[in-house]
């Protein structure tokens, strides 16, 4: 299988482009825009100081808006898999994506999309893939727990209310990364139209996520796929994309569940199939410390104790920490047990290993026969492994005798249990010389390296699994020491960005992150960084070729040489166990290269050693690790105890073999320890004693100039005062520059020391439990996020396990100390502006509130000036108002989302109201507006006495002093009791009130919340159904479902008014005013004027026969008249309207003339002006 893996295609480098361009310049030592600005610095100088400033403030402020408030980074070691969820409208091709990616990255094809899919996408990274289908349940259950959300787009239609739902649930929920994908592209036949439309629709998107949201297109779908170059990028996009921690994610343990098992009994269930059931769930813990036995919550099903929690090895490991750029076919895990993928499940005490029947076998033979031979061939088996291995027989050499296994059980001896590594363990027997020899070198067997214990594993494993092997072969394996594992440093890559530039930073500069990350590990050599994706196979070869060991060549002579006679393989054996001891402590750690360096000049010739090492200020070597693997195994170490060898330490020449192995020794040629001291001497043995001025002479200064003492002593005393001057200049340098580094930061801005602050916490957090064992740790601290956990939920409602759907998400949502409580809260609510109704007080409504979703009746109030909360009937348009709920505790600041109804799909946008919560105690007290009416039985003057607006006295009492109103306006004041009739109140008033007013006194009534707190448990309901859930009902959808209609309240129906006519008293005017007034006013004693005479009456004229004749004649010619003359009028005005337009014609005509006579003139005007033109210039003089 291994020799199947389609290679990996080798990176080449860029050859274009502004990169390669740098890079050529650096090469070619041409002059940088630096090395321009050193030679003419004041073509570089500011032109202008007011520019140069405009620039730096827009440059600063760009700066300053991408930086973000840093967050400790409490990421893990290695963090769970990265959750992309993956959402749109129906049909869009939401699965088609998953399988791409899936396909992209682990080369496997996954049929049916059941709930999380966790593939290893990277050395570092794990993605947790999840559909999202268009349940509003379903998508702000998902929304919560998102780290990144590819939202898909169909490119043919245009936004759905789908995505603009999803947008507005994210935004409450805390903001994932979130990233645009256009899909069916592939409908536009049109260019044109399909770049506007990209244009458009990436401008909205825009609009609704941040500017410059990334957005990709998928072109088209082939063959049922969408393109291979396509998936990749965003697979890569997806790689190295960067996360910032959401607030409510990082302070709540969460899980998405992607294993459900029933641990319930089954006996209980037959008996009673209703009865509670007891869950396991498991999945990657997310968020923050998980404690045992704590509260979690099941969005859609309810609040659940934890019995017991405990964390399992990981399903989806993530690869070896090698330094090497892909991951081979072995470490494409993909693990999605609810898909049914994932091979081996773990359990807390048993493994399940997932074996398709054996039609799927057939069917699958090519896919199925390397992941399932060894498990299938184990069922089939009839025969045990003891009876196998009793039957079987071995034969060491072609002509020689066979051995039974009773042979073999004399010489192996008895397996012994090793309590340390758990395991039997068989020891072997040897001869008396053996026991010996064994006995001396017993200390260091016991001191060896794991790779020795490995070895030893590889030859039991080999010489029991495959017993038709021959016993030389595995002599020859186990004679090449195995391949050590390279350790490489693990360099976390930052989880949290610090700004915008850092969350799009691009795959080269990841790869070129992790190239710099690597070169820091001491244990790996750049030669294993650069073959790095050879495989493991070729490389074992090679060395296999290259090794030249005597013993190998000795044991193949001398297989060569006994082929005659069945045991003359037991010669020999003291020979071929040394060999073998010898073997085993070449494996274990140089300590003389840990010790004195590599021993590159014991093996390497000098000029090679010359060309390679390189100085560190002539006072360290650089070591490097050895280019040929056969050096380093075949290197002398004098470290080392070798018992073949004898050493007689009495020599001369011994002793003079190890002195260079010491410091006073002679290392290379320049590198002697006397030439060094001697060198010392030369360099500093001068010096001079700035305390008290004196000078120090090396031994050679001394001896040739020690007549000269006295005249070296005399310039002493001549320099003191330059000496004390020099030491006081020294004192204030040091002074200055300590003071410059207490108070100047140099380039460090307070942005910057809050990064250094919390990376300093995170390292700290890291290192307090880094040496603990897991067990240990989980006690302290708790459960680690990305560990996989399996959490025991006791009392689980049977329907949960009856109606489970792998397609919907379980999460188990972790409980604050206080979250598991019901009380107040007192909220900031605005309705959504694209929600078409607007919402009542004491109407149930749907609330996504932390992990819960709930149904609860809220009351909706607005702050006065006064800090009184006035309750509203309905939410106001476009401004927040108040909300009090009864509901669970939640902190501070968390965002909430409220929608009226989940069942269902409607055809308008769903997202009824969002908000956030302000405070959870009842320190606001709604109240609503009370008018109480009143009538006067009795008025003296200004004082009257009221009745029927209260009750009784204690009524009246309470109210005392309180401001009351006419409904003309006169305003008053409660003044005292009375005693009858029982309620009824003495008050005073501006002005004299009448019997027919109406007194009426405003006051404030306190409203209780309702206390209705009803979770959604969607995932309680059938397969198929959960989507349907209902609550309370509204009033208006009772009131309609039952048929009922509203009664009007009489008193409000509209009647007509009727008034009756009012009889005004006639208008008496004293006889002294009258007297008073001015004669013009004074009131006229007119008599009434009495009926006209009848002969001061006009007659009535009756006309004579022949008088109605001439009438009628001239009323008919007049008629005549009239009609003659409205025709000719309507004549004249016809010709009129039609010289007129004759005009008309006559003036356009005229116009149009004129035009092209001047368009003529100007035409020779011009060619006139030119012709001067020209003879101006042919009679200019010529200049030279």
């Amino acid at each position: 299988m291994d020799g199947k893996v389609k290679k990996q295609k080798q990176h080449q480098q860029k050859h274009s482009g502004p990169k390669a361009e740098k890079k050529k310049l650096r090469k070619q030592g041409a002059p940088t825009e630096e090395d321009e600005r050193k030679r003419n610095p004041r073509a570089f100088a500011v032109q202008s100081a007011v520019r140069m400033a405009k620039t730096f403030h827009r440059t600063q402020d760009i700066k300053t808006k991408k930086h973000h408030a840093p967050v400790v980074d409490r990421t893990p070691l290695e963090p769970p898999p990265v959750v992309i969820v993956v959402v749109g409208p129906p049909k869009v091709g939401k699965s088609t994506l998953i399988r791409c990616l899936i396909k992209n990255f682990t080369r496997q094809k996954l049929g049916d999309i059941c709930g999380p899919v966790t593939i290893v996408s990277g050395k570092k990274r794990r993605l947790t893939f999840m559909e999202c289908n268009n349940d509003i349940n379903m998508m702000i259950d998902l929304a919560k727990v998102a780290d990144l959300v590819l939202m898909l787009i169909d490119a043919s239609f245009g936004f759905e209310m789908e995505t603009f739902e999803f947008l507005n649930i994210c935004q409450v929920h805390g903001f994932p990364r979130i990233m645009g994908v256009l899909t069916h592209l592939d409908s536009f036949k049109n260019n044109k139209t399909l770049r506007k439309t990209k244009k458009n629709l990436k401008h909205r998107f825009w609009t609704e996520v941040y500017q410059g949201a990334k957005l990709f297109y998928l072109s088209g779908v082939v063959y049922g796929e969408y393109q291979t170059q396509e998936v990749k990028n965003l697979g890569r996009f997806i790689s190295v994309m960067k996360f910032r921690p959401l607030v409510w994610q990082t302070s709540h343990p969460y899980v998405l569940v992607d294993r459900m098992e029933d641990l319930t009994d089954p006996e209980r269930i037959r008996t009673d199939s209703k009865c509670d059931r007891t869950v396991s769930l498991y999945g990657f813990l997310r968020g923050t410390l998980l404690k045992n036995r704590g509260q979690v919550h099941i969005p859609g099903v309810g609040d659940f104790q934890v019995s017991e929690v405990n964390f399992l090895p990981d399903p989806c490991p993530l690869p070896d920490g090698q330094k090497k750029r892909a991951l081979n076919e072995k470490e494409r895990l993909l693990y999605a047990p609810m898909a049914g993928v994932g091979g081996v499940v773990y359990d807390k005490d048993a493994v399940y290993i997932d074996v398709p029947t054996s039609h799927v076998i057939q069917q699958q033979q090519e896919e199925t026969r390397p992941t399932t031979e060894l498990v299938q061939s184990l069922i089939d088996t009839h025969a045990t492994l003891d009876a196998k291995m009793a039957a079987s027989k071995v034969s060491l050499f072609s002509n020689s005798a066979v051995l039974e296994p009773a042979d073999v059980e004399e010489q192996r001896g008895e397996p012994v249990w090793d309590p340390s590594t758990q395991r039997e363990r068989r020891r072997v027997v040897f001869t008396e010389e053996e026991e010996e020899e064994e006995s001396g070198s017993s200390d260091e067997e016991d001191d060896g390296s794991e790779d020795s214990d490995q070895a030893e594993e590889e030859e039991e494993d080999n010489l029991f699994a495959s017993h038709n092997e021959s016993i030389s072969d595995c002599e020859k394996k186990a004679a090449a020491p195995p391949a050590k594992k390279q350790k490489v440093e693990q360099t976390e890559v930052p989880a949290f960005a610090d700004s915008e530039d850092e969350l799009e930073m691009s795959e080269e500069e990841e790869e070129e992150a992790a190239g710099r990350a690597g070169e820091d590990s001491g244990n790996c050599s750049p030669e294993y960084s650069e073959d790095e994706d050879s495989d493991d196979e070729s490389m074992e070869e090679e060395e296999g070729g290259e090794d030249d060991d005597p013993v190998k060549k000795q044991v193949g002579s001398e297989s060569e040489e006994e082929q005659q006679g069945a045991l003359k393989w037991k010669e020999d054996l003291h020979l071929k166990a040394s060999q073998s001891f010898l073997r085993q402590q070449e494996a274990t750690p140089n300590l003389r290269k840990l010790i004195y360096g590599s021993g590159k000049a014991m093996a390497v010739p000098a000029e090679e050693v010359e060309e390679e090492e390189e100085e560190l200020g002539g006072l360290f070597l650089v070591s490097r690790p050895q280019k040929n693997k056969r050096f380093q195994a075949n290197a002398v170490d004098c470290s080392r105890f070798q018992p073949d060898s004898s050493h007689n330490w009495d020599l001369q020449e011994m002793l003079h073999s190890i002195r260079d192995c010491f410091v006073t020794g002679k290392w290379e040629v320049d590198q002697d320890a006397a030439t060094q001291l001697k060198q010392d001497e030369e360099l500093y043995g001068d010096f001079e004693d700035l305390e008290t001025g004196e000078i120090h002479k090396g031994e050679q200064d001394q001896s040739e100039h020690s007549e000269d003492d006295e005249a070296a002593d005399s310039q002493v005393k001549v320099d003191a005062e330059e000496v004390q001057k020099n030491k006081r200049l020294e004192k204030k340098h040091r002074l200055k520059e300590r003071f410059d580094t207490a108070y100047d930061d140099g380039e460090a801005t307070y942005f910057d020391d809050l990064k250094e602050e919390m990376h300093k916490q995170a390292e700290l957090n890291r290192a307090e439990f880094e040496d603990v064992d897991d067990e240990t740790r989980v006690q302290y601290e708790g459960f680690r996020p990305g560990m996989y956990v399996r959490l025991e939920i006791p009392s689980l409602p049977c329907e949960f396990v009856t109606n489970f759907d792998p397609h919907y998400p379980v999460i188990l949502g972790g409980l604050g100390s206080s979250e598991g409580n019901v009380g107040y809260l007192q909220m900031r609510l605005k309705k959504h502006r694209w929600y078409n109704r607007i919402l009542k007080t004491r109407d149930p409504l749907i609330l996504s509130l932390g992990w819960r979703r709930f149904q609860t009746v809220p009351l909706y109030h607005m702050e006065d000036h006064n800090g009184r909360h006035r309750l509203l009937k309905y939410t106001p348009q476009h401004i927040h108002c108040g909300a009090s709920i009864w509901g669970p505790i939640t902190p501070q600041g968390s965002g909430f989302l409220a929608v009226q109804s989940v069942a269902g799909i409607k055809a308008n946008f769903r997202i009824a109201a969002t908000g956030v919560v302000l405070d959870l105690d009842k320190s606001v007290t709604v109240v609503k507006k009370l008018k109480l009416i009143g009538y006067p039985y009795k008025i003296f003057k200004n004082t009257c006495f009221i009745k029927g607006m209260f009750n009784t006295l204690l009524e009246v009492a309470k109210f005392e002093g309180a401001s009351i109103r006419t409904v003309s306006g006169v305003r008053g004041q409660i003044k005292k009791a009375l005693s009858t009739p029982s309620g009824a109140y003495r008050a005073t008033f501006e002005d004299r009130l009448l019997m027919s007013d109406i007194v009426f006194l405003r006051s404030w009534y306190p409203v209780s919340v309702p206390q209705l707190y009803n979770p959604v448990t969607s995932l309680l309901l059938p397969l198929g159904q959960k989507d349907t859930w209902s609550g309370m009902r509204t009033l208006g959808q009772l009131k309609h479902d039952l048929g009922l209609r509203n009664k009007p309240n009489t008193d409000s129906l509209y009647k007509p008014v009727i008034r009756a006519p009012r009889r005004f008293n006639p208008l008496h005017i004293p006889k002294e005013l009258q007297k008073a007034l001015p004669f013009k006013s004074k009131h006229k004693q007119q008599q009434s004027k009495g009926k006209t005479p009848r002969d001061l009456q006009r007659p009535t004229v009756i006309r004579e026969p022949h008088e109605r004749k001439v009438a009628a004649l001239l009323h008919a010619l007049g008629t005549v008249h009239y009609h003659k003359t409205k025709k000719a009028v309507t004549k004249q005005r016809a010709k009129h309207k039609e010289f007129l337009q004759q005009k008309d014609a006559q003036e356009e005509a005229k116009l149009r003339r004129q035009k092209v006579a001047r368009k003529k003139l100007y035409r020779v005007m011009g060619q006139t002006d030119q012709k001067k033109h020209r003879s101006s210039l042919k009679g200019a003089p010529q200049e030279d």
